[in-house]
C-alpha cells in the first residue's frame, strides 16, 4: 500500500512539474513580439537591401514582425552602441560590418561599445568586394596610368570615401601606401552624395561596392579599373584585381554580419543562425544578392566569431600603418 501511495504522489508530482514548466516553455517562447535589426547606414544601398531581405523572409520563419530601423551616423558606431546597450532578449539585433567590429576599433579614440565583449555573433550574411573606379573624363585606361598621374600631380588627385574610417577610405588609403602616391581623402555622409560628385567631376576618384557604382559605369559616366579582392568580380569579370596588377595588398570588402547583445541565450542565437542560414541558401535569395554583387556568407555563430575576429586582427596593423585615427 506505501509502495502504491508512492508511487502516487511521484506520478502527480511529476505531472504537475511537466506541465508547470510546459506552461513556462509555452510563456516564454521566443518569439512573443517583434525583432528589430538595427542597420548602420541610411535607407537604400547595399546593407540596408541586404537586412530588409533577411528581415522579409525572418518574419515569415518566426511569425512575428521584424523591423528595419536606420541608425546612420558615425561610420556604424552609433548603431553598435545602442544595440550593445539593448536587452539581451533576441529582440534588438545588429547588422554589423567591416567599420563596427573590423576597422573602427582600431580607428576611433574613444568607442562607447567593447566589439568583443558586448556582443555575441548570430551569423555572417554577405560581402561586397570594392570596385576602384574613376570620372571618365580623367581618360585614364588604366591602374598604372592613374598611379602615373598621380605621380605626377601629388596631392591633386582626390578620391571620394562615404565616411571617415569606412572600407572606402582604408581602401583608398590602402592604395596610397602599397603604390607609394599622395591622394587627397573627401569623406562624405554616405555613398549617393559621394557618387554624385564622381559622377560630376568634382572628385576624381572613388571605390565602393558594385550597387551603387554599377549604372554610372554602364552608363559611361565613371570608369572601373580594377576590384579590390582575390578573385575578380561575379558582376564584371573582365575587371582585373589590384593583385593581378601588381598590388596584391590592396584588397578590402564591405562584410556584414548579424549580431546580438552579449547575454543573449544561446537557443534564442541559435534559432536565428539557423533561420538566416536557411534564407541565405535558398535560390531566391542567393540570385537576388547575386544581381546586385553580393555575396552571400553563412555558417554556424562561431565561424562568424572567427571571421571578425580575423578581421579585426588583419585592420589593426593597417590602421596603424597608414596612420588614420578619427576622433
Amino acid at each position: 500500500m506505501y509502495s502504491s501511495l508512492w508511487r502516487l504522489v511521484v506520478g502527480v508530482c511529476a505531472s504537475a512539474f511537466f506541465s508547470l514548466g510546459h506552461a513556462q516553455t509555452t510563456q516564454g517562447a521566443y518569439p512573443s513580439k517583434p525583432v528589430r535589426i538595427i542597420v548602420t547606414v541610411p535607407p537604400g544601398g547595399a546593407a540596408d537591401l541586404i537586412a530588409r531581405t533577411i528581415s522579409n523572409k525572418l518574419a515569415i520563419a518566426l511569425n512575428q514582425p521584424v523591423v528595419v530601423e536606420n541608425h546612420p551616423g558615425a561610420s556604424g558606431t552609433l548603431a553598435a552602441a545602442l544595440v550593445a546597450k539593448a536587452a539581451p532578449d533576441g529582440y534588438t539585433l545588429l547588422q554589423n560590418s567591416i567599420t563596427t567590429h573590423g576597422i573602427g576599433p582600431h580607428l576611433y579614440q574613444k568607442l562607447s561599445y567593447d566589439p568583443v565583449k558586448d556582443f555575441i555573433p548570430v551569423s555572417m550574411l554577405a560581402q561586397l568586394p570594392l570596385i576602384m573606379t574613376v570620372n571618365a573624363s580623367l581618360k585614364f585606361d588604366s591602374l598604372q596610368d592613374l598611379i602615373t598621374a598621380a605621380r605626377q600631380r601629388p596631392g591633386q588627385l582626390a578620391f571620394a570615401s562615404s565616411g571617415n574610417g569606412g572600407a572606402p577610405h582604408m581602401a583608398g588609403e590602402l592604395l596610397k601606401s602599397i603604390a607609394g602616391i599622395d591622394l587627397l581623402h573627401v569623406p562624405y555622409r554616405g555613398s549617393g552624395p559621394a557618387v554624385a560628385d564622381l559622377v560630376g567631376g568634382q572628385v576624381q576618384i572613388m571605390f565602393d561596392a558594385a550597387p551603387s557604382l554599377r549604372p554610372h559605369i554602364q552608363s559611361g559616366k565613371i570608369k572601373p579599373l580594377a576590384v579590390a579582392n582575390k578573385r575578380r568580380s561575379l558582376l564584371m569579370p573582365e575587371l582585373p584585381t589590384f593583385g593581378e596588377l601588381g598590388y596584391p595588398g590592396v584588397e578590402v570588402s564591405l562584410w556584414y554580419g548579424l549580431m546580438a547583445p552579449a547575454g543573449t541565450p544561446v537557443n534564442i542565437v541559435n534559432r536565428l543562425n539557423s533561420e538566416i542560414t536557411k534564407i541565405l541558401q535558398a535560390s531566391d535569395t542567393s540570385e537576388r544578392f547575386l544581381a546586385q554583387g553580393i555575396e552571400p556568407m553563412s555558417g554556424s555563430p562561431d565561424q562568424a566569431a572567427t571571421f571578425i575576429r580575423q578581421e579585426s586582427d588583419r585592420w589593426g596593423p593597417v590602421v596603424r600603418q597608414v596612420g588614420v585615427k578619427v576622433d
